[in-house]
């Protein structure tokens, strides 16, 4: 069964539909990255299908090394990969995410976090498992499948989807104010869960995850993902 640890949050949610962020004051809109574009050797990307819809492109979003480690700016929603991170049975993927200054783009929380079961991620109908923060003490852990028939493919396992709160996830002190979070998405046998600065906030079991509207399986490529019109540090990022 699925479990969630924390009561679900009923109001003031940001529900990141892909490339679609519902702001205080309804619809917002994606910005474009100056001198945006992917600069770390090896690594791909791709904003999500509704910003592509209003024109938004990969160079309006930008990857950069910076570092220990590497710095994403949107811009569109996004998710960047190197296809040659792959992971297969038990694994765990992690990083670092540090917001320097919160909401610095933005005048409500945006998320950011990694992401694992990547296939088709360059088509129009990808599969993938996220786990990702908000700098207001929230997260969110669903992803995307080619079989769901959620809006934009949006796969919410469960039933679940929305941000919920945790108070494992940590709060920025206010706007422009420095905020860390560590993610981590493990598969263990027959369980997926997802750990926030050491503390486990959600888990599935496979067959929660896997199946007609779901994923095809929880083996494929791993890589970070953001919401639009965020800025943050990623490093410490890998496989084990």
């Amino acid at each position: 069964m699925h479990r969630a640890f924390g009561p679900a949050l009923l109001t003031a949610a940001i529900a990141l539909v892909p490339g679609l962020a519902i702001g205080q004051a309804g619809m917002e809109s994606s910005s474009k990255v100056a001198g945006g574009g992917i600069s770390l050797p090896g690594w791909v990307g791709k904003v999500d299908a509704a910003e592509a819809g209003r024109g938004m492109k990969l160079e309006d979003a930008k990857l950069a090394a910076m570092g220990p480690g590497m710095h994403v700016t949107t811009g569109p929603a996004v998710m960047y990969w190197n296809p040659a991170n792959k992971a297969t049975g038990d694994y765990t993927v992690s990083a670092t995410f540090n917001e320097a200054k919160y909401m610095s783009l933005n005048d409500h929380p945006h998320p950011y976090g990694v992401f694992i079961a990547g296939n088709a991620l360059d088509g129009e109908k990808p599969d993938a498992l996220y786990c990702m923060a908000y700098g207001d003490g929230t997260f969110i852990f669903r992803g995307f499948s080619a079989t769901s028939t959620g809006r934009g493919g949006v796969f919410r396992p469960s039933g679940s989807g929305e941000a919920q709160p945790n108070g494992a996830v940590h709060k920025a002190a206010g706007k422009d104010q420095p905020v860390s979070q560590d993610i981590a998405i493990t598969v263990k046998g027959d369980k997926v869960s997802c750990t926030i600065n050491g503390t486990e906030v959600q888990s599935y079991t496979k067959a929660e995850l896997t199946g007609a509207g779901k994923l095809p399986s929880l083996d494929g490529i791993y890589g970070i993902r953001f919401a639009h019109n965020t800025d943050a540090h990623v490093s410490g990022f890998g496989k084990k």
